[in-house]
């Protein structure tokens, strides 16, 4: 009679529980898709439960319910085998993984989920791994912790710049200058030497600097010596630099060395906070700004210099799995010729653009700053957009494009989320 009753089961159908009973190829015995602790002498935590579906195992660890592929879970194995733990590397040829693999086996005891495959290789994976690492938890979490800011927000916070002396030389200073930078997308270094050489140490320690065409440091004055408004003395709109990059530069310092004469403040904005409103005003508007592709463009044709850079990509740029805002390319000035939409598109997107411009051109937005020699201003280029007021006289700022993953890795290895 218990025969029948079990084979009853095996064939699909319910019992008196309403649970239901699943049969894996080779398994010595049918895995019930129901709490786990149903399964083993180890009980696992009341919080979890779990059920296996034709492609995939659904776990509920807390308040994540994951999703968890058959392929996923097997690629993803972190037994000696499959990775090698010395260097973080996957061992296992994920190509060689079948794609309809079901797991022989599942079980779960205590924190800990168990997978037996057909070859009878085991996973292990802890609770808390599968809860930060699926999809499902990582839709909850941010890549980067940020503190969006008008000016009132940030000279309200009255975050300190940094002496450069304790910038050079501790890791203290070094982590509450990248906290900084991290949080708010500008941060700056005071007591700095008003050369080119000083400047160079400084961006140094926290990145390798970045050539591109302009050099790795630059030096510039109002001479037009190179085919941009910046060697001007007029006044600069806000802007992110280096749009017609196909990767944008992530960080870049200024210092100015010298200015005799009047004007020149440093305008910054924080375009993370504008895309912010946008989103909350007019959520088709940010959408559209974050899947039309369009064109940015410089050409340069002075003083034997010869450039014809083109970068392609949203004005805002999101990760898709969260929506989480990562860089913004704004550059009127630089923006080429619109013709990655058809007609119906257009007029919808320069509405959307049209929006956002309004957010990052109002006033209170607007943080001003006067740059003088012996303090340094690194800027996020990927967030914070900066622009200057006309200036009269000679002004002479030096600079250069810091790496980003370099700025990043520098600040994971002192404990710091980026």
């Amino acid at each position: 009679m218990w025969c029948q009753r079990l084979a009853w089961l095996l064939r699909g159908r319910r019992g008196t529980t309403g649970r239901r009973w699943l049969w894996l190829p080779r398994d010595p015995g049918p895995v019930l898709a129901a709490p786990a602790h149903c399964l083993s002498t180890a009980p696992a935590p009341p919080c979890c439960a779990w059920q296996l579906h034709q492609d995939h195992l659904e776990l509920s660890y807390g308040s994540t319910v994951m999703r968890l592929d058959f392929v996923w879970l097997r690629d993803h194995c972190r037994s000696a085998s499959c990775y090698n733990a010395k260097t973080s590397q996957r061992s296992l040829d994920t190509a060689s993984v079948e794609l309809s693999i079901r797991p022989r086996a599942v079980r779960v005891e205590q924190s800990t989920l168990f997978l037996t495959w057909p070859d009878g290789h085991v996973t292990r994976y802890g609770l808390e791994w599968l809860a930060k690492n699926s999809y499902e938890g990582q839709k909850q979490q941010v890549m980067h912790p940020r503190i969006l800011w008008n000016a009132e927000i940030y000279r309200q916070a009255q975050v300190p710049s940094i002496d450069c002396r304790s910038f050079l030389e501790t890791d203290e200073g070094l982590k509450e200058f990248l906290q900084n930078f991290l949080l708010y997308g500008i941060a700056f270094v005071e007591n700095v030497n008003p050369t080119k050489e000083d400047t160079r140490i400084l961006a140094e320690r926290i990145s390798i600097i970045r050539e591109t065409i302009y050099g790795r440091m630059w030096c510039f004055t109002s001479d037009f010596s190179r085919g941009d408004t910046a060697y001007t003395k007029l006044a600069l709109d806000r802007h992110t630099d280096t749009t017609y990059f196909q990767e944008p530069c992530g960080i870049q310092v200024f210092h100015c060395l010298k200015h005799e004469g009047t004007g020149g403040r440093t305008l910054l904005v924080d375009g993370f906070h504008a895309a912010e409103q946008v989103l909350r005003q007019a959520p088709e508007h940010f959408e559209l700004l974050a899947k039309v592709p369009l064109k940015h463009e410089y050409v340069e044709n002075v003083g034997g210099r010869h450039n014809h850079m083109i970068g392609v990509g949203p004005v805002l740029n999101v990760y898709p799995w969260n929506n989480e805002l990562y860089l913004i390319r704004y550059n009127n000035y630089d923006r080429a010729v619109f013709n990655t939409v058809p007609h119906d598109v257009v007029r919808r997107w320069y509405r959307a653009h049209r929006a956002l411009t309004a957010e990052l051109r109002r006033p209170h937005n607007e943080l001003w700053v006067k740059l003088k020699p012996g303090k340094a201003l690194f800027v996020d280029n990927w967030r914070v957009l900066h622009g200057r007021e006309a200036f009269t006289g000679y002004r002479q700022l030096c600079g250069c494009y810091l790496t980003r993953d370099d700025v990043l890795n520098t600040a994971r290895l002192l404990g710091l989320q980026a």
